[in-house]
């Protein structure tokens, strides 16, 4: 049995299926428990690592994920997510899974070996010096992010490596190397459930602080959100309303004006004479909110 922390059997484990449900449940919990707080001690990489995004994003590059098995469904939950919540441009977000999209229906181990097929979806992309890719896997060895690093490398760009395992080899690879040290699963080498939630999390405060960092969070608010169902159109008004400081009417009619876009929403509600003049606003201040306002003398 290997030494990794990832495949060491965890100490309440001997005699599991002997425990009662809500002991076995209990233990599940406080497992999944103690895999979130070793996040906290990863801040300092997973800063490093958003704003590697932030600029590869704001440079106009791309932001791409590689991962296998359930490492890759976490990197696809964020990677999914982002156009949606901030706005990101469908195409400035890339997955390479393992196996391809066919592995959502049926995931098998055998892909997340196949380096040549990561290397040519990697370099069928034509990455550059633009572009960021994170590498997620929670050994660490995984042989599909790891080509897919190394031609993200080869090629310049800036790259981010995420794993469960302290001195795993991807950290030697990566200008971000966001180590997750998990404790030993419930069930052994069942990486879906520490490391995994620890993976989900970290990607989530990585691509927050990078969507702050870009300007699409303004006091708490998505102000980039695409408000495409009824509930996000009235979160997009709530959030028009409270910054802008107007009312619900003024604010449906700046989002109007704005063809739904809260950003210029907010200016045109806050005062700018139209639509254009808030993008130039917005052109010129690389999309932050916050100096606009102060300009416009609000209370923001």
């Amino acid at each position: 049995m290997t030494d990794r922390q990832t495949e060491a059997r965890h100490a309440q484990a001997i005699g599991l299926e002997l425990k009662s449900d809500a002991e076995i449940l209990s233990l599940l919990a406080t497992g999944q428990a103690e895999a979130a707080q070793c996040v906290v001690s990863a801040i300092p990489e997973i800063v490093r690592g958003a704003n590697l995004a932030a600029d590869a994003l704001g440079k106009g590059g791309r932001l791409v994920y590689a991962a296998a098995g359930s490492s890759g469904l976490m990197a696809l939950a964020d990677a999914l997510e982002l156009p949606g919540t901030y706005g990101i441009a469908f195409d400035r977000i890339v997955v390479l899974l393992a196996g391809g999209m066919d592995a959502l229906r049926e995931m098998r181990g055998g892909p997340e070996d196949d380096a040549t097929a990561a290397r040519e979806a990697a370099e069928a992309l034509a990455l550059n010096e633009n572009d960021c890719l994170i590498a997620v896997t929670a050994s660490g060895q995984t042989l599909y992010p790891l080509a897919a690093i190394q031609v993200a490398r080869a090629a310049g760009a800036s790259t981010i490596g995420i794993a469960n395992n302290a001195g795993a080899r991807l950290f030697d690879l990566v200008d971000a190397a966001i180590c997750l040290p998990t404790p030993a699963e419930v069930i052994a080498g069942s990486t879906r459930m520490g490391a995994g939630t620890a993976q989900k999390i970290a990607l989530n405060m990585l691509s927050t602080l990078m969507a702050i960092r870009l300007g699409h969070v303004h006091d708490g608010y998505m102000v980039n959100v695409i408000a495409d169902n009824e509930k996000l159109r009235g979160r997009a008004c709530g959030i028009v309303a409270a910054i802008a400081g107007v009312d619900e009417a003024k604010a449906q009619s700046a989002l109007a004006a704005s063809a739904g876009a809260v950003k210029p929403a907010i200016l045109i509600a806050s005062g700018t004479s139209d639509l254009a003049e808030a993008e130039a606003l917005l052109a010129r201040h690389h999309g932050q909110l916050r100096p606009i306002l102060t300009e416009m003398g609000g209370r923001y």
